[in-house]
């Protein structure tokens, strides 16, 4: 793999950070801002809902623009609205930041999907794909748990410092190692953003999209909610979400590590292994959560089945949209974070059921379980086979 690409995972390291690190801070950040938790969980939604909107908008803006300087020009972005978020003291001007965050991240994840995608063969997608998303893999391993610490120790602002400040080794990595030569190149020959726009309407990458999301929103929807299942329903103290959150981050690492190896020839076993085990570990995570013995196993295992199912999914997006070259990557982020949007306000809206701080992980259940029935009749679209059982 070129080493432009661990550049690129390196800043995606800084974000994912950013994206999973409100898991480990969401009580903190609701009492010292005076709203409850499930208002504190908003905050999620809105990063994710700004990568929604943000990812079609800016890619298509920044199209043409020379591809290293928009990478480093987003991410900078992404730093400064972090600083503003340290220094709020109202839960609007928060989340704001984080709808401003979301947009800078949108534009760099867009651009960096893309450009991972450019820089190896057709048929190494999937694995370049497993590298740019192993820096949010290994963000849930070292920077959410650790920013989860810091959190405990210094405040939740810290955090957001510390954030920021993991940026600037990332800009210059961009800035040093990013081959100016690529952004001549990708200047010309680019299709009309009509014709890629107009791959949206292909049913195959409509299919590939919501699935990524449906899949993606259980595994926000049970993640944002991690904290009080650690520390009421299994009774362990604060340091142990830390604890779980490493596992969670360590199984996802694993998951994307070993699809990313299977996704380009033959994801077929990973979503028939990995789809059906995804579905019944939820449930099977809120049955045993007041055991710690079998909840921080189980919580390794969500992590390794969501990211394997989720990256082979988000790689099917990217090869259903070849045809839209500067878009695709804005199509998988857009799949990705409609479900980090729609998750934690489906398991949100659980904790005031019977089920309690358990519910968010019965809703991931039902998401995963949604997703494996749409997906049934069109297996064939979804392994990527060129004949279908059922015509899409």
């Amino acid at each position: 793999m070129p080493l432009p690409l661990y550049l690129l995972a390196l800043a995606v390291f800084a974000m994912g950070t950013s994206e999973f690190m409100l898991a480990g801070l969401l009580p903190d950040i609701a009492l010292d801002l005076g709203v409850t938790v499930g208002t504190a969980g908003s905050l999620t939604s809105a990063y994710a809902i700004g990568m929604i909107v943000g990812a079609p908008l800016v890619a298509a803006s920044a199209r043409n623009w020379p591809r290293r300087p928009a990478l480093l020009g987003f991410l900078l972005a992404f730093a400064a609205a972090h600083a503003v978020g340290a220094l709020s003291t109202s839960f609007a001007l928060l989340f704001s930041t984080r709808v401003v965050a979301a947009l800078a991240n949108a534009g760099f994840l867009a651009v960096a999907l893309t450009a991972a995608a450019t820089l190896v063969p057709p048929d190494r997608k999937g694995r370049a794909l497993a590298v740019l998303l192993s820096g949010t893999t290994l963000a849930t391993i070292a920077g959410v748990p650790g920013g989860a610490v810091l959190g405990a120790e210094a405040g939740w602002q810290a955090t957001f410092w510390a954030v920021a400040a993991l940026c600037l080794p990332a800009a210059v990595g961009i800035l040093a190692g990013t081959p100016a030569a690529h952004d001549e190149h990708e200047a010309t020959g680019k299709p009309a953003l009509r014709t890629e726009l107009a791959q949206l309407a292909r049913p195959r990458l409509i299919l590939v999209m919501l699935l990524g999301a449906l899949v993606n929103a259980g595994t926000f929807g049970g993640l944002t909610f991690l904290a009080p299942v650690v520390t009421d329903t299994a009774g362990l103290g604060e340091l142990w979400v830390s604890v779980a959150l490493v596992l969670f981050g360590a199984g996802s690492f694993v998951g994307v590590t070993v699809a990313g190896r299977l996704s380009d020839r033959n994801p077929g076993p990973v979503v028939a292994l990995a789809g059906p085990s995804l579905l019944v570990g939820w449930p099977a995570l809120a049955v045993l959560a007041h055991e710690p013995a079998a909840l921080l196993p189980l919580v390794f295992a969500q992590g390794a089945l969501s990211f394997a199912l989720g990256s082979t999914l988000i790689a099917r997006v990217l090869h259903e949209a070849a045809g839209a070259p500067t878009m695709a990557g804005s199509y998988a982020t857009a799949a990705l974070n409609a479900g980090a949007a729609v998750g934690p306000v489906a398991a949100g809206a659980t904790l005031g059921t019977e089920a309690g701080p358990l519910g968010p992980l019965y809703a991931a259940g039902l998401l995963v379980g949604a997703a494996l029935l749409i997906a049934f009749p069109f297996r064939r679209v979804v392994t990527g086979a060129r004949r279908e059982g059922a015509r899409l």
